[in-house]
């Protein structure tokens, strides 16, 4: 443990702060896909009976119609958080007429990616923007791609630990400026570690072969059962580059070293010409294909297994809203679905990333070079299809390590920042999810991609009929049991009001979509390049 983190744990240990850190907020961001009791993808649009999908604060679509996107309200208690996001599951699978949610991050059987069909968000310049950027997304990726889903965790320290630590940092100046520059060296430090996510998280070591649609993959893949494919190590093909073709995005140079940086970095790509994108067209015989050929359309495109964010006002960019009020919150995106859950996250998951998260904010977090992040990108990507494999190697200060003796050494770090927490909230529940995440490290079996895999090999079983006898075991019990948080008439009156607000933004619309569009990219983020204290 570095001496900089045992200072730190030890001024927050004392009487005066040991509490700062009570009030973490979190939101989950679950996606799934609608499929049908054989375990094809479900075709049918959005449900009416779900309300509207662009003004809906809690059951919206990502990609496709075809794929449901569930939000919780942020909340500093992991056990409403849940609750919340159980009943969100709970009202949806009543209102989509026997369909049921596919209950992993890989997709279903899927004969021809020509067939996902677009998310729809109504007539609104808002709502046709927003099916015009998934146009383009299929046009630059394909739509098989886009059919992969994900859980994303959002997670802020409360306000007035953010004043607390400041003075133990013996920091001065803004505190919203510290705020940022701290939630950026936690980052930092989340790319160097985010391996150990993946290795304890991931639960995609197969997939359909349908995926591949024909395609050859440089990746070594086994056959198993009637169509599956697999990796024998691998631990989540979510996260590898199979399906990403973006040649252009991988150059990128956004770094994360401060805000003003980060901005800056990634207004470039929004607004950097692409000579591939721009083959494809924006507009062809009078009908969009994407917003435009940069090589970003916009943030959103962006890959990356994290990202600061601001909540962002109507028709506001997200890098505008950070230059203007700095970081809000993160939200990382290195989580697969867990098939073994039937919303795809589990509490044990949830405070072991508030203890992973605490403890890259804690350590020192020295400036990642485009060449330093690099080499994060290649062990990640090293973990992704090798990583419980025994004598797995990654790159630690350029020198090969064992990926096990130091995720060893990161729970051993770890440890006192699980009983700082568990000091502060009053319970074992952050050292207790510790001591169980640890037992993957002892026996890469217990990992979530060593249990799936594991069930598939001993039943010679395919994937896809797996995750639909998952996938019909969730929706019964998503049926059977009670609401927790909501209740039925709250979902009903939910739906009906964002019916309205829908309608509304399609009436007071007053300007042309070109128009719209002009004026949503006009705006360009204010932010300097100088540095800010971290």
């Amino acid at each position: 443990m570095g001496s900089s983190l045992q200072q730190r744990l030890a001024r927050l240990n004392t009487a005066a702060y040991q509490h700062a850190v009570v009030g973490i907020k979190h939101g989950i961001e679950r996606e799934t896909l609608r499929v049908h009791t054989d375990g094809k993808l479900a075709l049918t649009p959005h449900a009416a009976q779900l309300g509207s999908a662009l003004t809906h604060p809690l059951i919206t679509t990502d990609f496709s119609e075809s794929l449901l996107e569930f939000i919780t309200p942020v909340s500093d208690n992991i056990d409403t958080t849940l609750a919340q996001l159980a009943d969100i599951h709970r009202f949806t699978i009543k209102n989509i007429a026997g369909e049921q949610f596919w209950a992993a991050s890989m997709p279903c059987f899927i004969s021809n990616q020509q067939q996902i069909p677009f998310a729809q968000y109504g007539s609104s310049n808002v709502g046709r923007m927003k099916t015009l950027y998934r146009k383009g997304l299929h046009n630059r990726y394909g739509s098989m791609m886009q059919a992969i889903s994900g859980v994303h965790f959002n997670f802020s320290l409360p306000q007035s630990f953010w004043q607390q630590y400041q003075q133990i940092l013996a920091q001065s100046g803004d505190l919203q400026e510290f705020i940022s520059a701290q939630y950026l060296a936690l980052i930092r430090n989340y790319k160097r570690y985010v391996w150990l996510i993946v290795y304890l998280f991931g639960a995609s070591p197969a997939m359909c072969k349908s995926f591949l649609e024909g395609r050859s993959s440089r990746y070594p893949f086994q056959p198993l059962g009637k169509g599956s494919l697999y990796l024998p190590y691998a631990t989540s093909l979510r996260m590898s580059d199979l399906g990403y073709t973006n040649s252009a995005q991988s150059s990128l140079n956004v770094t994360y070293n401060s805000l003003p940086e980060y901005i800056a970095g990634l207004h470039a790509a929004i607004s950097m010409p692409s000579e591939e994108y721009r083959n494809i067209g924006v507009k062809v015989n009078g009908e969009y294909q994407q917003l435009n050929a940069n090589v970003l359309q916009i943030e959103n495109e962006f890959y990356s297994t994290i990202r600061p964010k601001r909540t962002t006002e109507s028709g506001e960019r997200p890098t505008c809203a950070l230059a203007k009020r700095g970081v809000e919150y993160i939200e990382v995106r290195a989580l697969d679905v867990n098939p073994f859950s039937a919303v795809g996250i589990t509490a044990e998951q949830m405070h072991f990333l508030d203890v992973f998260l605490l403890y890259c904010l804690l350590q020192d977090s020295p400036d990642l070079s485009a060449a330093e992040q690099t080499v994060t990108e290649q062990n990640l990507k090293k973990v992704v299809t090798d990583g419980r494999r025994s004598n797995l190697e990654i790159l630690q200060h350029g020198q090969p390590r064992l990926m096990l003796d130091w995720a060893e050494e990161l729970f051993a770090d770890m440890m006192p920042v699980a009983q700082h927490l568990d000091a502060a909230y009053g319970n074992e529940r952050y050292t207790a999810a510790l001591k169980q995440f640890y037992m993957s490290l002892l026996d890469p079996a217990q990992t979530y991609s060593g249990k799936f895999l594991n069930q598939l090999l001993a039943q010679q079983q395919d994937n896809g009929s797996f995750i639909l006898q998952l996938s019909a075991q969730y929706r019964e019990q998503l049926m059977q049991e009670p609401y927790q948080y909501y209740t039925q008439p709250q979902f009903v009156a939910a739906a009906e009001q964002s019916l309205q607000q829908q309608a509304q933004i399609e009436q007071q619309d007053s300007i042309g979509f070109e128009q719209y569009i002009a004026e949503y990219f006009a705006e360009v983020p204010a932010c300097d390049n100088k540095k800010t204290a971290t």
